[in-house]
């Protein structure tokens, strides 16, 4: 019995070591059970049910606001296997996100706060970035190691979709129990997408200070609805400490990234 367990012990030790990797620009270490191209393959086939279930906007200039922006951002990126796609839901819900693979997805209700195209860049950063991060990467680990164990965990690790890995997927993202609402992401997560995000808006050419004016509208939004915070805004560290970071880390970005961008 002891050796048995001296044995699945390594393996899962062996697994783990496997798994990890690290963050773009932060080199945070990270845990990862399956591969980008799963992330990939599963971002698709959700943008997919997406665009099966919300109508599209059909304000071209608006749908076009969006796809410049993110253009640029993408190139800023650098993630040319990436499969760029950008969309507005013509809902007024305050949200947007990016699913694996770059799939990104703005609806209506943002773009009315995002009044400049330096503000709508640091949303576009900001859900860049977390596919950039494979923050949805790290949370289907977390959903696979505590529903099927180090073991089961590695049948999810290769090149093809698991089971395994689709349902951790749905548990991660929320999007098996409704399409287009995604479940929120860390504090943690949140405050480097943040970062990651100030970054990618500056290299692609747009004034990092457009994250500032955009927390202050997002809290007063939030204000004006009581309880009714947007889900934006779920689980985001406090607009005090957003502001404050942001503040913090604007020098330097603006030094090294938007006074040398190429696309200004």
């Amino acid at each position: 019995m002891i050796r048995r367990l001296a044995w699945v012990f390594i393996a899962l030790a062996a697994l783990l070591l496997m798994a990890c990797a690290h963050a773009a620009y932060t080199n945070r270490s990270q845990l990862l059970l399956i591969s980008e191209g799963q992330e990939m393959a599963l971002g698709l086939q959700s943008a997919q049910d997406v665009l099966k279930k919300e109508k599209e906007s059909t304000d071209e200039l608006q749908v076009e606001r969006v796809k410049r922006v993110g253009r640029r951002i993408a190139f800023a990126a650098n993630k040319p296997e990436y499969k760029w796609e950008f969309h507005v839901i013509d809902k007024d819900v305050v949200n947007a996100f990016c699913l694996p693979g770059g799939k990104v997805f703005f609806y209506t209700g943002i773009l009315n706060l995002t009044t400049t195209n330096d503000e709508l860049a640091a949303v576009m950063g900001h859900e860049v970035a977390h596919a950039l991060l494979r923050h949805g990467g790290e949370r289907m680990s977390v959903a696979l190691m505590a529903q099927l164990g180090g073991s089961a965990a590695s049948l999810a690790l290769g090149s093809t979709v698991s089971p395994a890995a689709s349902q951790a997927f749905n548990q991660a993202y929320g999007m098996g129990a409704q399409v287009g609402v995604l479940l929120p992401h860390s504090r943690s997560q949140e405050s480097e997408a943040d970062e990651v995000g100030m970054i990618l808006a500056a290299k692609a050419g747009y004034e990092p200070s457009g994250a500032l004016s955009l927390w202050r509208k997002m809290d007063a939004y939030a204000k004006s609805k009581g309880q009714n915070v947007p889900g934006f805004l779920s689980t985001h560290p406090t607009t005090t400490d957003r502001i404050a970071a942001i503040q913090a880390k604007m020098g330097a970005v603006r030094a090294k990234y938007y006074q040398q961008a190429e696309l200004r």
